[in-house]
Parts: C-alpha cells; structure tokens; sequence
C-alpha cells in the first residue's frame, strides 16, 4: 500500500462561494491558507482544509463603496466574524468510494469555532505528482451561528431574507511532499 501526502498549492487553488435571497445571489472568492490530503493507493483516505475567511471578496458588487461596505457586513459578527474567527476548516473523517474518481467526502466542517458533520461529493484528478479535487459543499449558516435575516429565527423579512443555504465551489490542487521534505 502506497500513501502520499499532498499539499495544498493556495494559489492554484480556489473557492467560490454563492448565498441567495429573495430577490436574487450574491457571489465571490474565498482563499485557502493551507491544508493536505491523503491518499492511498490513489484513493482519497483523509485530509484538511483550512479557509482564510479575512480573504473574502464579492464579485458581483462592482460598486466599490457598496462592495466595501458589504464586505464589511460578511467580516462582521452578522456573518462570520473575522477578527475573532479568521478561519474555518473542514476535516475529513470518512471516505467513500462512488465511483473510480469521485468520492463521498464526510467531515468536521468548523465555521466559527463551532462543528457539524457536513459531506459531499467530490471528483479526483490524480497526476502522478499532483491531484485535482474539486465538488460543491452546501451549508447551513444557521448551524454556525450565522442568523442575520434567517427566516427561522426572524419573522415578516418579506424579501430581506436570506436563505440559509451557502454553496462553496471547489477547485484544489495539491501537490506531492516528497520523503525528502517529511523530515
């Protein structure tokens, strides 16, 4: 059995992010500060991620005061509170095999300081001395303390609200830490 560790390549990797309301979506970025995955004999068997929430942008605000002051609002204890919490993790726990590159993922998704099980599907790119993760991880923000305009803590929003779902778009690269660099 053969198990390699890959490392996170930040710049080569991304994640968008979606939340909607009534009246439409908002969507952005958000960077990776680190993380690893595990693989043995070319399946997925564990792995971290850990999100660097200061690094969030929105792309579909183009004017720059309103993006500028929605940015604030998401770095703000309404949404993910950054400077007490500037990162959120998912750990995985479990694998399962679908199919020969997609796997289920399950895992310790901590936003906030606070962890739920959450999983999903992802698919697998593996090149020798790199791979290629990617899939979309939806989340329930009321779970992690994240209520601004959620209809199930607040009443008549009307077209204010917001709706507790949030998707994360993934797309990771990592690349092989040779035995050299173990030690």
């Amino acid at each position: 059995m053969e198990t390699t560790n890959f490392k996170i390549v930040s710049s080569n990797s991304n994640v968008e992010w979606t939340g909607r309301k009534v009246t439409g979506a908002h969507n952005g970025t958000i960077g990776i500060k680190e993380g690893n995955f595990i693989l043995q004999d070319g399946k997925v068997k564990g792995g971290k991620v850990v999100i660097d929430t200061t690094s969030i942008k929105i792309l579909d605000v183009t004017d720059p005061a309103t993006n500028t002051q929605f940015g604030g609002h998401l770095a703000s204890d309404d949404f993910f509170s950054i400077e007490k919490f500037p990162t959120a993790s998912f750990a995985i726990s479990s694998v399962k095999e679908l199919s020969g590159n997609t796997f289920y993922l399950e895992g310790n998704l901590t936003i906030k300081d606070i962890t739920h099980v959450a999983g999903f599907e992802a698919t697998l790119e593996n090149r020798e001395n790199a791979i290629k993760l990617s899939g979309k991880l939806v989340i329930d923000r009321t779970k992690y303390d994240i209520k601004f305009r959620s209809g199930n803590f607040f009443k008549d929003l009307g077209d204010t609200l917001i709706y507790n779902d949030f998707e994360l778009d993934f797309n990771i690269t990592a690349e092989a830490i040779s035995e050299q660099s173990k030690n």
